[in-house]
Parts: C-alpha cells; structure tokens; sequence
C-alpha cells in the first residue's frame, strides 16, 4: 500500500533556498503535503514558480514585518478550506498559522515564536501558546481528528536535545515552555515521532550555525507532527530527514492513509 506524505520544513527563508535547489528537492521528495515555516517572504516578492511550484496548490501566510517568520502550505490537492487569518493580533500578526481541512482531517502548519530573545518574547511565546490550546479545543468541536505540526521550538524532554542539563534554563528548554507540551499530551495529542520512536537517541531536527553544530550533531528537536490520539491508527511512520540541507533545520514527516 502507498502512504501520503506530510512533510514539515523550516526553511530559513524559502528566497535563499530557491538558491539551495529546494524545487529539485521538492520534485524528488513528491510529499503530498508540505509545510514550511519561516519562509520570511510576502507573495509579492515570489515568483509564481514559488508560490504554486511543481503545480501544487500554494497558500502563504506573511507576517506584517517584512522578511520575518511567515509559514505556507504547499499541497498537491486543493484543500476544503483554509484559514490564515483568525482575527486576532496574536494569532495573525506575525503570519503563524495557517489551517487547512482535508476529507479526513484538519491540518494545522505552525510556526511557533521563539523565545530566546528577551522576557518580553518569552512572555509572546507563552501567549501564543495557551491562544492555540483554545484554538484546538475549538476545531475539536467539528468533530474532524487535527494534526498540527511545525517548528515548535521547544524541545520537550532530555532525549530531544543534545545538553539538556546545560540548557535548563535557557528558553527552548525552560519548564514553563515544557510544561506546555506536557498539557497538550495530556490533553490527548501524541508526538507521532516518539510514538514510533520512542527511545531512539541522537534525533534532531535543529542545530547551530555559527557553532558548525550540525557537524557534530549537537542538537535539538524543535520540530513536531502531534495527533490526536483518536487518529493515531491512520499514521503509518514518523521520520526525520536529517540528510537534507539548506536551513539550520532540516524536514521532519509522517506517512498517513487517510484521505486527502
């Protein structure tokens, strides 16, 4: 049987990975879905080849900054429904989400802020997740199992970072931003890669550039796929590409059979 393919990139700004041949990348992989998050780039700066490339259907979500965050979803099948846009400052103006339905799921594409900058990002980054805990709580009322998935930029235990002692308190690896994660297993979502994986050492998703940290393979798992538990049966694998390059963080996926 063929699964579908979902597959989660934070690109590091999708401009510099045209230059990194990421169309070929795209045509070679073939997912049915792809989620890319800080893409740092407005429509009007790409290129139609960019937006729809491959002939998949392309929708982007920019933050209001020029050349920050931004996230788009790139899928073979046009979904149901999108939504970039909720309504409110914290969901919207630094170009977070996007929401797209399909016949057998909704799929959430996020970007999480980062915190590391000061305590008023922290602060942010908080609010940004307790906002889409109740974002969640309210699509689970259309009855339709979620997938959310994107750079979350919290490692969540001590297997998803190389020197987790070390980085105790930095942001990334903070209790409270922990803590956050550990309410939304609560809460019924399962990381998919640790379903499948769960004792499997040395499996990071994000790395330091300036300390040629990849090299070594100093890293963390920033990047997730969460399910509901009621959907779990429908995913098939979890899986990091950590071969592929041209961001500081390299593609994360999971093979479902479920309809598009």
């Amino acid at each position: 049987m063929s699964y579908k393919l979902i597959i989660s990139w934070n690109v590091n700004g999708i401009r510099a990975m045209i230059k990194k041949n990421f169309l070929t990348w795209l045509l070679e992989t073939n997912p049915e879905i792809l989620c890319l998050q800080e893409t740092k780039a407005h429509p009007d700066q790409l290129t139609h080849e960019i937006l729809h490339p491959n002939g998949y259907f392309g929708i982007w979500n920019a933050a209001q900054k020029r050349g920050y965050s931004g996230v788009a979803t790139l899928s073979k099948i046009k979904p149901l429904m999108e939504i970039s846009h909720f309504g409110e400052d914290i969901l919207d103006e630094e170009g977070r989400i996007i929401l797209t339905e399909y016949k057998d799921f909704y799929l959430f594409n996020i970007y999480f802020p980062n915190g590391g900058r000061d305590e008023i990002r922290l602060a942010y980054k908080l609010r940004f997740y307790d906002r889409f805990f109740l974002l969640l709580k309210e699509y689970e009322r259309k009855k339709k199992p979620i997938i959310f998935c994107g750079d979350v930029n919290t490692a969540h235990h001590s297997i998803d970072l190389s020197r987790s002692k070390e980085n105790e308190n930095i942001s990334g690896f903070l209790p409270i931003e922990r803590a956050w994660l550990d309410k939304i297993t609560d809460y019924g979502y399962v990381d998919v890669f640790r379903h499948f994986y769960p004792d499997k050492k040395d499996q990071y998703t994000w790395w330091d550039m300036k300390t040629h940290a990849r090299a070594r393979n100093v890293g963390w798992r920033l990047d997730y796929f969460w399910v509901q538990e009621k959907f779990l049966s429908k995913i098939k694998d979890a899986f990091i590409l950590s071969d592929v390059f041209g961001s500081d963080h390299c593609p994360v996926g999971i093979k479902i059979d479920a309809e598009l």
